[in-house]
């Protein structure tokens, strides 16, 4: 092969120069499919080439080839946005609350990490649709689909999740490095002006090969796990739902700190921007999903990883059930295990805090641009993308001076930011849950009942965690059997709920199998181009629904007439929004107790 070690070729028409076999394209000129929407890019650096780390697929390629070697080249070139924003999940408030979930209760929460992998994979399935499908962001959609009321909210709540969370960032480079030995007059200003220069390359490549070459890092962790040593029937036990001593006010924020730390809401933002800021489009679907499983295997890896170095390697110490930070963690871990583990523990959490605050603020300064319409990618240069670039300069500075507050602000910070993002986390996920239902906007790639049925079950089982926080909050003499009761009638409810919805979408979609194409999306043109050939056989349907799914793209948002939302829909939208700030104040005043008691 040529070039295909660097790019991924596939042209309309053209073959092969150099024996590959390439698949040929569907034919675009096929009447149902020639009328595929063509979307207006809102910065043209989002139309192009794809562009990554290991090469380059042309813009107007067809097929990855028919080989396996094409197709993991082809993979290899893709894999970004998923592995990035999944592996960016562990940063250093991940770090310290999965440490602190070892250190003070073994692996006995382990079954709350594992049921995070559905969660995440229907959550980040769908922004990835979202943002191949439409060349927009999160955040641009929510304002256009929603209106301006809901998108400040949204944006609002973005902003002050990434702010504290960034914050959270620099407190973990301190630690990380003061233990390694470098003051914090050094470390944070240096890490900030690092992770500046890492973005302010003007070249999304270069970025994502930085990026992995951090990621790669958190391989350090193998060695950590292998030397303390740990039991896997001691962590096989902690895949049983249980609560762990005393199912207080406590036990539930440290549950859902870990739901937090695993499914923030910036992740949202992040992934859909950053599809389109590498010219992902639907035909590439597929392999995105594969860069998704991939990321979400490390994730998922890395926090059991960290569970369990604090699990194993300080049982039957002191230091078992005190958690103080995770720079204590590597202190304590040198002192009990060895100064190597130690060493170790410190690079992955400096590790984890860099790629942590590099996407974090990226996820912010990408919403900001969506949000005001100015240039916003990782292709331009500083001076040809001023507000972006300003802005991301501007949040690593707040956010870097905040870290020299005093240590007690900065342990209510780090405690709470988490316990924020999971009790905010159910609004980001209605407007994902409605935006993949809006079939003007993603046509053929809208959700079905079966997408639907998991992805409000999610929702539901997030307002669940939150309602019982709240309960306790309020009312912090509830028995025991009164909480575990409460979950289980709500996880009840939810999964009852989830199988009624999950038995009809299986059954609709199986008519439709039977009957027509299965979209369910289909405009008039392509419904009566279907009508005309009744002779067409299962595999003909198939390939003519991949065809139309291959090519659709969302029509320019202005061209779209906004949805009417209805009462009902509204009512909820603005209970939920009530209910959620009145958890978030409350969990803020139980913080602060924490903090003061």
């Amino acid at each position: 092969m040529t070039s295909i070690s660097t790019e991924v070729h596939g042209r309309v028409g053209t073959p092969p120069t150099d024996g590959a076999t390439v698949q040929t394209a569907p034919d675009v000129t096929h009447p149902a499919i020639a009328g595929a929407s063509r979307p207006t890019a809102m910065d043209a650096a989002h139309v192009g080439d794809i562009i990554g780390a290991f090469g380059r697929i042309a813009k107007d390629a067809t097929a990855p080839g028919r080989t396996r070697w094409q197709r993991l080249r082809t993979l290899m070139v893709i894999t970004g946005p998923g592995l990035i924003v999944m592996i960016g999940d562990n940063d250093a408030g991940g770090v310290a609350t999965y440490s602190e979930v070892g250190q003070n209760y073994g692996m006995s929460l382990l079954w709350v990490l594992v049921l995070m992998i559905p969660v995440l994979y229907v959550n980040q399935e769908m922004v990835l649709r979202l943002g191949a499908v439409t060349g927009v962001g999160h955040a641009r959609l929510i304002f256009e689909r929603f209106g301006k009321f809901w998108g400040a909210f949204s944006l609002g709540d973005l902003l002050i999740l990434n702010a504290l969370t960034i914050v959270t960032e620099f407190i973990g480079v301190s630690l990380a490095l003061g233990f390694l030995g470098c003051p914090k007059t050094v470390a944070i200003p240096t890490a900030a002006v690092l992770l500046f220069a890492v973005v302010a390359g003007g070249s999304f490549r270069r970025w994502e090969r930085l990026m992995f070459v951090l990621i790669a890092a958190n391989v350090a962790l193998v060695p950590v796990v292998l030397l303390v040593h740990p039991s896997v029937g001691e962590s096989a036990r902690g895949l049983i739902p249980s609560l762990p001593g005393e199912p207080d006010s406590i036990v539930l924020m440290v549950i859902i700190s870990i739901v937090g730390t695993t499914v923030a809401p910036w992740q949202l933002f992040f992934q859909q921007s950053n599809v389109v800021d590498k010219r992902i489009t639907p035909r590439w679907i597929p392999y995105g999903r594969a860069d998704l499983a991939i990321g979400i295997v490390g994730v998922i890896g890395g926090g059991i990883a960290l569970m369990a170095a604090t699990a194993f390697g300080l049982r039957g110490t002191n230091d078992a059930g005190n958690f103080v930070d995770a720079g204590a963690v590597a202190s304590q871990l040198s002192h009990h295990v060895g100064h190597t583990v130690g060493v170790l523990f410190a690079i992955v959490l400096l590790d984890c805090s860099l790629v942590g605050a590099n996407v974090i603020g990226l996820s912010t300064t990408y919403a900001l641009g969506d949000a005001v319409g100015k240039p916003h990618s990782l292709h331009w240069k500083v001076t040809e993308a001023p507000l972006f670039y300003s802005t991301y300069a501007a949040l690593l500075a707040v956010s870097a001076a905040v870290a020299f507050s005093p240590d007690h602000v900065l342990g209510l910070i780090t405690q709470g930011v988490q316990v924020l993002a999971g009790i905010l986390l159910p609004s980001a996920t209605v407007f994902l849950v409605l935006l993949c239902n809006d079939r003007p906007v993603l046509g053929p790639w809208a959700n079905t009942f079966r997408q639907n049925a998991l992805a409000w079950a999610i929702v539901w089982s997030l307002v669940v965690l939150s309602l019982m926080l709240t309960a306790v909050t309020l009312f912090p003499n509830l028995s025991t059997e009164t909480l575990e009761g409460g979950l289980v009638a709500g996880v009840v409810i939810g999964f009852l709920g989830a199988a009624i919805v999950f038995a009809i979408g299986w059954y609709t979609d199986r008519r439709a199998a039977d009957d027509t194409v299965p979209l369910g999306a289909l405009d008039p043109e392509q419904l009566e181009e279907l009508d005309n050939f009744p002779e067409l056989t299962g595999a003909d349907r198939k390939a003519f629904r991949d065809r139309v799914r291959a090519t659709w793209r969302m029509p320019a948002l202005a061209a779209l007439p906004r949805p009417v939302m209805s009462p009902v829909r509204r009512a909820g939208l603005l209970t939920l929004r009530v209910y959620l700030v009145l958890a978030g104040v409350l969990v803020v005043v139980k913080v602060v107790q924490a903090g003061v008691g």
